[in-house]
């Protein structure tokens, strides 16, 4: 667009004249009361939407439509929160089968903030005033005879309102404005369902057979042999299972034979059988799966954060940032001769939580 195109009352030369009195190239020479002299502002370049309505026009259009699919974005977003089911996969290249639901509402949220935020630049640095202003500094400090005046209301009003004489009336608004928020607290209550006590028990119970991870067959005490390490399950337990991942995730166990004479713990010796001894396999620092085991110490290592605890005394916590040795499952042998549970986990496994007492 040529300065033709231009309305001559808009081009930066007819508006030069109103520089100075922004301080725009004025120079303040020093003096013995500012011995630094003010160089001003550089003048004031204008932008092709100061001087042009159409360009103006096409910025504002611009930033709408980055509010515009804004919005949309968010609708998205809840739209897909409702529609996309929880344990729907999608393949996105090259970040392979991933959640779609994660995927969908990472995306449409990603985009409402950043079009928000686009939006809102391109306004600013195109259609506001971007003219910088010198002013001098003042001190933010009220006027004394202001100040005094500002007290003297505070106290008149404070004894008009007649709080400190209506007790009644202090004391209950104090209630409502302490017992007010306890409304937002409520709504947190639909983050999601209460936990109840599901994280203190797993489906270990009297009776349940303990089945080899890798064979999906029950255990014998003739299969276990010493210084191995194996991997059991709860019978009924299967891959397929809806909730595989979150009962597996507390119930997975790890046996291992050691000599009776080696075990110095006379609880798991008393919960053992011919020194096969059974121990949640979740760490209880993160709940990290276990599954480095040293023969010769007894030793079992979490590969995560290197949290160690001994299998011959209690699973108790030899190093490490864990908080407390894993929990142990009291095991026997049934009539067929098949290891079984005696009864659950007598304390929940994996980490702390915030409820555990």
């Amino acid at each position: 667009m040529s300065s033709q195109d231009i309305p001559e009352e808009n081009l930066p030369a007819a508006q030069s004249a109103g520089h100075d009195e922004h301080g725009h190239g004025a120079v303040s020479p020093a003096d013995d009361k500012h011995p630094f002299a003010d160089p001003g502002l550089p003048p004031h370049e204008h932008r092709i939407q100061d001087v042009d309505e159409r360009a103006a026009r096409r910025s504002e259009r611009a930033v709408a439509l980055m509010f515009t699919v804004s919005m949309l974005a968010t609708v998205a977003f809840i739209a897909s929160f409702v529609a996309i089911p929880v344990d729907k996969s999608v393949y996105i290249f090259p970040l392979g089968h991933i959640s779609a639901l994660n995927f969908a509402l990472g995306m449409t949220l990603g985009i409402a903030l950043f079009c928000i935020g686009a939006g809102a630049v391109h306004w600013a640095r195109t259609l506001m005033s971007d003219v910088e202003i010198a002013d001098e500094r003042h001190p933010i400090e009220a006027e004394p005879e202001v100040r005094e005046k500002v007290f003297a209301d505070f106290k008149q009003g404070a004894k008009e309102s007649a709080l400190g004489r209506r007790k009644l009336i202090r004391n209950t608004m104090f209630g409502a404005l302490t017992l007010v928020p306890l409304s937002g607290v409520v709504l947190l209550r639909d983050l999601g369902p209460l936990p109840g006590t599901k994280l203190r028990h797993t489906l270990w119970s009297k009776g349940k057979l303990l089945v080899n991870m890798n064979t999906n067959e029950p255990l014998r005490p003739s299969d276990v042999a010493v210084g191995s390490l194996t991997f059991a399950k709860p019978e009924g337990l299967e891959e397929h299972d809806h909730e595989f991942q979150n009962e597996i995730a507390k119930a997975a166990l790890m046996i291992v034979r050691i000599q009776p004479d080696n075990i110095k713990d006379k609880r798991e010796l008393e919960w053992s059988h011919e020194g096969i001894v059974a121990y949640s396999k979740i760490c209880t620092h993160v709940g990290c799966p276990i599954s480095l085991y040293e023969q010769q110490t007894h030793h079992v290592l979490c590969p995560c954060h290197q949290s160690t605890f001994d299998l011959s005394d209690g699973a108790r916590v030899i190093f490490g940032p864990a908080g407390h040795a894993l929990p142990q499952l009291r095991i026997g042998v049934n009539d067929e001769g098949y290891l079984e549970a005696l009864g659950d986990f007598e304390e929940p496994v994996g980490p702390a939580f915030w409820e555990r007492g």
